[in-house]
């Protein structure tokens, strides 16, 4: 059977983010989750959660209650999954199955119903963390890239050679999957169902995006090239994290 537990070879532990208004379930999910080696940030609420991000960059995963004050668990990942393939559980008492259609396949990588089985959620956590795959970069609030770039996901901007460039939401998720598994190829198809999951869009259209974001991130003084083309396959981000 594969262990819960997360790759202690790996350069950086997964960071798990905890959103739930009910304080005792922050807690036992935060301690299930310490104990299996994750680093976690907790938040009260959509909008607690989104502070966190923005202070502390984005996790590698979010565990996600739905009725929540102010902000809810599904505008929670609707405006996150903007700009990044952040991947969620959600974790609810709600059961109905048209929330529970409506969150697998607009924002949830899986579904988790309360009460539930703790062991259960952290087996969970594992598999789609493997799914998803380690994101190749520290998730920092600003990521450095190398001397020329820095990627800020949360304000959909890059910092080019000392110039701060905007980015659209889509090149921003773009920009992520890429730099997540930077110094592999990511198929077409893969870029299309993360980043349009319910369109049906084809690749002249994510070729138009691509060739629109290499155009701020690839300046040409320094004549760094970050995005490459594996013909009729896909892209793949050059710069490896300590490279």
């Amino acid at each position: 059977m594969d262990s819960i537990l997360p790759d202690k070879n790996a350069s950086e532990f997964p960071r798990v983010l905890v959103v739930d208004d009910d304080p005792a379930i922050v807690r036992l999910v935060s301690s299930k989750l310490d104990m299996g080696g994750y680093r976690v940030m907790t938040a009260t609420s959509g909008s607690d959660a989104l502070d966190r991000i923005a202070q502390d960059g984005l996790p590698h995963l979010a565990i996600v209650d739905i009725n929540m004050p102010g902000i809810d668990g599904f505008e929670f990942c609707r405006t996150v999954q903007q700009f990044a393939d952040l991947p969620v559980i959600l974790l609810t008492a709600v059961d109905q199955e048209d929330v529970v259609i409506q969150g697998i396949e607009h924002f949830a990588e899986d579904y988790v119903t309360k009460p539930f089985s703790p062991r259960e959620l952290m087996a969970r956590v594992g598999r789609v963390l493997r799914r998803m795959g380690d994101f190749a970069y520290t998730l920092d609030p600003i990521i450095q890239v190398d001397q020329h770039l820095a990627v800020d996901f949360v304000h959909q901007q890059v910092v080019s050679d000392g110039e701060v460039i905007s980015l659209t939401p889509t090149e921003t998720k773009i920009l992520f999957i890429l730099m997540r598994n930077a110094g592999r190829t990511v198929t077409n198809d893969f870029l299309l169902r993360r980043i349009w999951p319910l369109d049906e869009i084809f690749e002249d259209t994510l070729r138009v995006h691509i060739h629109r974001l290499r155009q701020k991130i690839e300046s040409k003084p320094n004549g760094v090239k970050y995005v490459g083309t594996e013909r009729g396959i896909g892209y793949r981000f050059l710069v490896k994290a300590d490279a």
